[in-house]
């Protein structure tokens, strides 16, 4: 118990350290691993429900050859896709958003070092020294969240595209 108040006793230095900005990059972080978590979760537990239902209904057509059947084709696979999808372009967009916000954390703790400038002079290394903790640590928060989603950002896009041309080559027109 007492590990988890000093766990969450050092969280809460950090953010307040970090400043306002690092709380938002906090909360995309959060938004962005439970976005991918449910993508795992639907590649794992409902992706194969989702195939074999797409083929089921293809199977069950007793027309395969004509324009309707291929406009089907085509409606079935784009419902399959979408399904398959779901959820990675906000992942990317998350993802592209995390340095931005780290950069604006810069911003906000660039300009608290100027303030403090302005008021007590260059000379004092103490006062400026808090803006440039939340000038840096959002940076560097913004940038660890953006590479640790990068790669399953790629991951999971490589893997729809993957599922969706295999359903589509599984649907074979007649």
């Amino acid at each position: 118990m007492t590990e988890l108040l000093e766990a969450q006793r050092a969280i809460g230095i950090f953010l307040e350290t970090g400043g306002d900005v690092l709380l938002l990059i906090m909360f995309v972080t959060f938004a962005l691993w439970l976005l991918i978590l449910e993508r795992f979760y639907f590649n794992l537990f409902q992706h194969r429900k989702l195939f074999n239902d797409t083929v089921a209904k293809w199977e069950a057509r007793q027309d395969k050859k004509s324009w309707y059947a291929s406009q089907y084709r085509t409606m079935l696979i784009s419902q399959a896709k979408a399904q398959i999808e779901a959820n990675v372009s906000m992942i990317k967009t998350l993802v592209a958003m995390a340095p931005l916000l780290g950069l604006l954390g810069t911003v906000t703790g660039m300009v608290e070092v100027f303030d403090v400038m302005a008021v007590l002079g260059s000379g004092n290394a103490r006062a400026m020294a808090s803006g440039v903790s939340k000038a840096t640590i959002p940076t560097m928060s913004g940038m660890v969240v953006a590479i640790s989603g990068l790669y399953f950002s790629f991951m999971l896009r490589r893997r729809a595209d993957r599922e969706v041309e295999r359903l589509s080559d599984t649907l074979v027109q007649e």
